[in-house]
Formats: C-alpha cells, structure tokens, sequence
C-alpha cells in the first residue's frame, strides 16, 4: 500500500500541528461558539469544519491547484469573497447570545461550516502549501489523499481543543455584559485577520 516517506510524513504532521493551532477564522469561531453554546451544541459546527477541510485538501490536491497556477487572478476573487464572509461572520459573533431579528443566535451548522472553507483563505493556504510541498509525484493522487487524511486527524483534537477552551471560558463569562465584550473581541479579530488577508500578496 502506497505511503508518504516517513520524513516526508514527519514535516507534514510537524506543518499540521503548527497551522492548526495558531489562531485563525475556523478557531476564532469555534472558541466563540463554544463560550456561547458549549461543546455539544458545537459538535456538528466541529464536523463541518473537519470534514470541509479535508473535502477542500483533496479537491486542491487533484483540480483546483492547476486552475489556480493557469488563473492566478481566482486568488484575488477568493480573498475578496473570503474577506468580505468573514466580516459578516464578525459581525454575527459580535451579535451572539442577542436576539436578532426575533430569532435567538444558533451555532453553526454542519453544512455552513463544511461550505465556511471554500471561503477560508486559511484553509486554503494550508491545503495548497501541503498538497505541494507534501504530496510527491508518484502515485500523485494517493498521497494527495494521505495528505488529507494526515491533515485532518492531526487538526482535529485541535479544533475540538478551541471549542473546550471556549466552553471552560462559558462559566467565567456568564456575566451578559463579560459575554458580550468577549463577542465583541472575538468579533475584532476576526475582521483583523481580513486586514491581514486584504495585504498578503498570493
């Protein structure tokens, strides 16, 4: 059975780990939703997020890559859309835990978190970085889907540890106004990683 060499698998489990515990849109909203709904209620945006993810790597891997290197432009369009997303998601963070518009704040759902990373520049920037500089080009496709695989099981107790880290943080924010300036943080970190995405040239 086809496998990465294990030095090979080594730097991807080290790139893993390191990308997916530094701060960014998927973690900032998963330790929002945590504080605000707790880990259960969180459970399906945590699925979402993994399995998106791991749709996203393999799909980069064996299409989308080459249309990126023939259309370079297509970054520019997904950082706008990217950005633009994420500051709507700021500002429903920043909302969370209000009633808006007569309907009380839900987590995300399963399916806007698996489609969240089709719009995620982090997240691409970590599939297009591994696919390439993990994925050899013997048995191309086979080692495009262990790097997926690779990617997502180390990411995973990653993602599960922001939302408990969230879900401790509930009981010391159960004060409505303690909730409300951490949304609000969480909110302006957020929109201040779109700064960041808007000046980073592809």
């Amino acid at each position: 059975m086809p496998s990465l060499p294990p030095e090979i698998l080594t730097a991807l489990v080290v790139f893993s780990a390191t990308s997916s515990i530094t701060p960014g849109p998927n973690n900032t909203m998963l330790m929002a939703s945590g504080v605000n709904f707790g880990v259960r209620r969180t459970v399906p945006h945590m699925a979402g997020v993994s399995l998106g993810f791991f749709v996203l790597t393999v799909a980069t891997g064996l299409a989308l890559g080459g249309l990126f290197a023939a259309y370079p432009p297509l970054h520019g369009v997904l950082k706008i859309v990217g950005a633009t997303y994420l500051l709507y998601l700021a500002w429903k963070i920043s909302r969370s835990g209000e009633v808006v518009a007569g309907d009380a704040a839900r987590p995300q759902t399963f399916w806007q978190a698996v489609a969240f990373q089709w719009v995620n520049p982090k997240a691409w920037a970590m599939a297009l970085g591994a696919v390439t500089a993990y994925a050899p080009a013997d048995d191309y496709a086979v080692n495009v889907l262990l790097v997926a695989i690779v990617l997502s099981l180390v990411g995973l107790p990653f993602i599960v540890g922001w939302t408990a880290f969230g879900a401790v943080l509930r009981g010391m924010l159960a004060d409505p106004g303690r909730r409300r300036m951490f949304n609000w943080t969480m909110a302006g970190l957020l929109a201040a990683s779109v700064v960041a995405i808007l000046l980073h040239q592809p």
